[in-house]
């Protein structure tokens, strides 16, 4: 079971408006600030945020209970002049506790009126998560006959592929930037990880080297999809044929 949080800025593009013409770079100023309290507000509570268009966030919140949030929720307050929302879903798969968060705000089904909290939340009851780490084997090569927008133009056609291919197994891709995606996965997905890879290759000459973890809190399953991908180098470079997908547990 994954709980997902979904955050988003509320009266984000009316409120813009009246900053006048000159305000994009303290709009990206604002959204990257943003960004930076509310994943450490949420990794402190062993949590994981992904930024969603910059006006949204996304958080695996497993064993967060409402409290947790509104905590949050009122330390965010207090350090910009923006009013946040929260939805909360949890479910068997990432994209369905997704489809719960979105049910509970549209339904207007308050777990704090107060706060603008909505959804279903499953705190520290049955917790799973699992994410899998990805990155573009050998890109330094690539840069040697590609240009810097280049080779990002090739990143984001990647990162279309891959969320479309890991939507239709009910998880959710990020790009973490770099050449690096986060799939906050399922079984499905991550039975289906060498379908993907294969695909990848053979569609764009692009080999993916993929790490897995799983846990019960998402810092400590990203901390293993880490290391896990840090396993796949330290064998390719030690000159044994690597494999393209390493998995721990806890």
């Amino acid at each position: 079971m994954i709980q997902l949080s979904i955050l988003k800025i509320n009266g984000y593009g009316p409120w813009t408006l009246t900053l006048g013409s000159d305000r994009e770079h303290a709009l990206q100023m604002l959204q990257a600030s943003l960004y930076k309290e509310i994943q450490k507000l949420f990794s402190e509570k062993n949590c994981l945020v992904f930024l969603n268009r910059a006006d949204e966030f996304f958080v695996v919140s497993n064993g967060l209970i409402l409290e947790d949030h509104i905590e949050i929720q009122k330390n965010l307050e207090k350090s910009f002049d923006v009013r946040l929302s929260m939805s909360i879903g949890y479910a068997d798969s990432p994209f369905e506790a997704n489809l719960k968060a979105y049910e509970g705000k549209k339904n207007e089904t308050f777990l704090s009126k107060e706060h603008a909290i909505f959804g279903f939340i499953n705190g520290k009851s049955e917790q799973k998560v699992s994410i899998m780490h990805f990155d573009v084997d050998d890109l330094t090569s690539r840069r040697k006959i590609n240009s810097p927008y280049e080779i990002t133009s090739t990143i984001f056609n990647l990162y279309a592929k891959m969320s479309k291919f890991f939507l239709t197994k009910n998880s959710l891709t990020f790009f973490m930037g770099g050449d690096n995606f986060i799939v906050v996965a399922n079984d499905d997905a991550k039975n289906s990880v060498n379908d993907f890879i294969k695909l990848i290759e053979k569609e764009d000459n692009i080999t993916l080297n993929c790490g897995i973890g799983n846990a019960k809190t998402a810092r400590e399953a990203v901390k293993l999809a880490t290391k896990s991908l840090d396993t796949i180098r330290e064998i390719r470079d030690s000159g044994k044929e690597k494999p393209n997908v390493y998995e721990l547990s806890c």
